[in-house]
């Protein structure tokens, strides 16, 4: 089985998440969708909402499993019997960023990267930024799944 695994903190999942995590599923035989768990870091949403929100936006996916981490993602993906990162691309400072880690996995453990670029329609979309303008009141319904949201709602109406 050929399983790949799309890392990432997901605080929260966009639209340009989900475009990546339903490409890679067309390309594997298994995707597990990582979320990292950095405990020195404070999310908007904790480890496990982030896990259910991807469960359920990821659940017409039957190749699709939803997972956590932490520590070296090599050491992951040794464990789990996962042969490749699949990663997005909106810019060329990604590219530079996500090229550096694609070499130093490959050096530790052989581990491939794909690198894939984006959805324009998804090209300026990040999680801080959606963050930011939903605490701001501004609309960022057509950038996130439905669930997101939803939840991104109720988590600024409950911080006032």
């Amino acid at each position: 089985m050929r399983r790949a695994v799309c890392p990432g903190s997901y605080d929260p999942a966009t639209n340009g998440h989900l475009d990546i995590i339903e490409r890679a599923a067309k390309l594997f035989d298994e995707v597990v969708v990582a979320v990292g768990v950095n405990k020195s870091k404070k999310g908007l949403f904790t480890t496990e909402e982030r896990m259910d929100i991807l469960r359920e936006i990821t659940a017409k996916l039957p190749n699709v499993r939803v997972d956590s981490w932490q520590g070296l993602l090599v050491d992951y993906c040794r464990e789990n019997d996962i042969i490749a990162v699949a990663k997005g691309l909106r810019s060329v400072s990604d590219f530079d960023y996500e090229l550096q880690m694609a070499q130093m996995n490959r050096e530790l453990t052989g581990l491939e990267t794909l690198l894939m670029a984006n959805n324009p329609a998804y090209g300026f979309v990040s999680s801080s930024l959606v963050k930011e303008i939903s605490a701001l009141g501004g609309d960022i319904e057509h950038l996130v799944p439905p669930i997101v949201f939803k939840r991104l709602s109720e988590k600024y109406a409950e911080r006032g």
